[in-house]
């Protein structure tokens, strides 16, 4: 099932907090990071032939640092930007791996995270030399558990959901003195959540760079997934202020148990909508019941469309990006990676949706650009759905 609105409230209003000239800043000091390199955008001709579309480009996040998926983008930027505030010394004097010295003692970093941002923040503060502490929702992954814990960080599995985390979270940090390096943004804490919104800026960057480079295609549409809309919204307000809002269409997508996004698009006054309650998702990394306040105007403003899916729509995203048609290349994208790919799947197969397909304008001409953010980051649960067909 997937429910798809048109924004009522679009305007176009570029957004001063993403912009290509800070994308180009954040970018240098990703670049400078040991074993950064452009992630795959990878064109899939066939499956975009038999969907009825010109072109399917996905930029394919499993291959980031190693680490299977984007979120160490925005975590690597927030530490280096905390470590430089720490300093008194500007971003581009912050060497990774020489950053330790200029410290009497580590710093403690600590989040709330679903797995990825975890992840992300725990390389981010070993490659650097400093602590993280993580704590995860209630029924969190073991094995992201286990991946957190391996690059060093302490990692605790709470017994309440995900915004709740991070409101324990936010409280260990206050006790503790540590600093919290939080996705998310609320009354008084804005500074970290923008820079770790603006650190996945690199991953728009660099697919539009690509698609230019490798394909000569510009996007036409473009498929973003959103938890709290971090990601969303600073891939989106890049790639306004590259191309401008009005040349491409733009679909917010979520899991229908977490659509705080979706609720807040469609109500009344397009004020920020909570969702509370169990979320209860396979897409965990997009299980989130409160939208960022820093990214959601940016979404308000210059999102086309926003659409929520169940469960089974990401299984399928999963199994066509896993099970390529010959020629195609293939892409592991776990649960919260192919909703993207799933939504635009369904668009373009059930018949039901053949007014909202056109309504979108998704035809012959168009050029979808995905972005694919974790890959099989659950290993047990990939095999699940992709070969034993669950959901």
């Amino acid at each position: 099932m997937l429910t798809v609105f048109k924004n009522n409230f679009y305007t176009g209003q570029k957004s001063p907090l993403f912009t290509t000239e800070s994308a180009k800043k954040i970018r240098e000091f990703h670049l400078q990071i040991d074993g950064y390199k452009p992630t795959p955008l990878v064109s899939l001709p066939l499956l975009a032939e038999k969907l009825g579309v010109k072109s399917i480009l996905v930029k394919d996040e499993s291959h980031r640092f190693g680490l299977n998926a984007f979120k160490v983008l925005g975590g690597s930027y927030a530490l280096g930007s905390l470590l430089a505030e720490y300093l008194k010394v500007d971003i581009k004097e912050i060497d990774l791996q020489t950053v330790s010295t200029k410290l009497e003692k580590p710093l403690v970093f600590t989040t709330a995270t679903a797995g990825n941002h975890g992840t992300g923040v725990a390389w981010a503060a070993r490659e650097m030399g400093q602590k993280a502490v993580v704590y995860m929702p209630k029924e969190s992954s073991l094995v992201s558990a286990e991946r957190i814990r391996g690059l060093g960080a302490e990692c605790i599995i709470t017994d309440i959901n995900y915004d709740d985390t991070v409101r324990l979270a936010n409280k260990m940090a206050e006790e503790k003195g540590w600093i919290l390096v939080q996705d998310t943004a609320w009354d008084g804490y804005e500074k970290i959540p923008i820079w770790i919104a603006q650190g996945y800026m690199t991953m728009a960057d660099e697919a539009l760079e690509q698609a230019v480079a490798m394909y000569e295609e510009m996007p036409t549409h473009v498929i973003l997934q959103a938890g709290v809309g971090s990601m969303a919204g600073g891939a989106l307000g890049y790639l306004t202020d590259k191309l401008g809002a009005d040349n491409f269409e733009t679909i917010i997508v979520e899991p229908s148990a977490a659509d705080c996004i979706f609720r807040s698009g469609t109500s009344v006054q397009g004020d920020i909508v909570n969702v509370t309650g169990e979320l209860s998702s396979i897409m965990a990394g997009l299980a989130c019941g409160e939208p960022n306040p820093v990214t959601w105007p940016i979404l308000k403003d210059c999102s086309n469309y926003f659409a929520q899916v169940d469960d089974n729509v990401t299984a399928t995203g999963m199994r066509v990006l896993g099970n390529p048609l010959l020629g195609d290349p293939q892409v592991i994208s776990g649960e919260s990676g192919a909703i993207s790919l799933g939504l635009l799947y369904k668009l373009c197969t059930d018949t039901s949706n053949h007014n909202l397909r056109e309504e979108l304008g998704l035809n012959q001409d168009s050029v979808v650009l995905l972005f694919s953010t974790e890959g099989d980051t659950n290993p047990g649960r990939y095999r699940d759905i992709v070969w034993n067909g669950n959901y």
